[in-house]
């Protein structure tokens, strides 16, 4: 069997496209692509060629070259120094469906690859990662919404009363707002901004990634709207819950 199978893994997953967005522009089944990976399958040459045609490479190479292995390839030699010019400001989503597998795949870079990509130029370089959130637990930011977090590699660098995307084993993936804790250091308080929900504590060894919000996205016309005495009322319960967690505390 031909190496062509494994070329168009190399070529989709330098592109960061899932199988089933490549298979859509290859005019193919997202199984069969899966096939042709996994060498079940003998790509056909009609799919080579539009293959060829996306990526400027003739059949022959597609054939008989191992292109993650070739070194002298000019479109190769581009989209390597593209992928790494960009890749500060690579985004990888973590929708609402694949928040179950992340809690697993989180370090995994197969898993990570699987995850579509955006970038958003308005951000300094850094390490980011946008999440869906669900529920109404933080409105006005809405349910649907895209969180994009900076990733904290130190727990001793929450700044308390700042949001987060918060990762840990007994809760997944939730958005809170974070207070630290000055008698229980081994522990954060996560606060919704819906004051219906009652703030509520993890162990910091619980805790697998944290990401600081740094941009909220959401659909235009979905946004939740809010009178005045609505929002006097929300700020209020905000502080009142912020002054009984800070007396605890202290």
């Amino acid at each position: 069997m031909s190496i062509a199978g494994q070329n168009l893994k190399y070529l989709r997953k330098l592109r960061g496209w899932t199988q089933e967005e490549f298979s859509v522009k290859l005019k193919i089944k997202r199984s069969l692509l899966g096939a042709y990976e996994e060498e079940r399958a003998e790509p056909r040459i009609e799919v080579l060629e539009i293959a060829g045609d996306i990526f400027k490479l003739t059949l022959d190479e597609l054939l008989r070259k191992n292109l993650n292995e070739t070194k002298g390839s000019n479109y190769m030699a581009r989209r390597r120094a593209q992928k790494l010019a960009a890749a500060s400001n690579d985004i990888q989503l973590v929708p609402v469906k694949a928040a179950a597998g992340y809690l697993a795949g989180y370090a995994d870079p197969e898993f990570l690859d699987e995850l579509n990509t955006f970038t958003l130029p308005m951000l300094a370089p850094g390490n980011y990662r946008a999440f869906e959130i669900v529920g109404d637990s933080m409105l006005p930011t809405t349910s649907g919404s895209v969180i994009v977090g900076e990733k904290v590699d130190n727990l001793e660098d929450v700044k308390s009363n700042q949001t987060y995307i918060v990762i840990s084993r007994s809760e997944g993936i939730v958005y809170k707002r974070v207070m630290k804790n000055n008698k229980l250091k081994n522990k954060l308080t996560l606060i919704s901004d819906n004051t219906s929900y009652q703030p509520y504590n993890v162990n910091t060894e619980d805790i697998i990634e944290l990401w600081k919000a740094q941009m909220v996205m959401s659909k235009a016309n979905v946004q939740q709207r809010w009178d005045v005495n609505q929002l006097a009322n929300l700020v209020s319960n905000l502080q009142e819950q912020v002054t009984v967690l800070k007396k605890k505390m202290n």
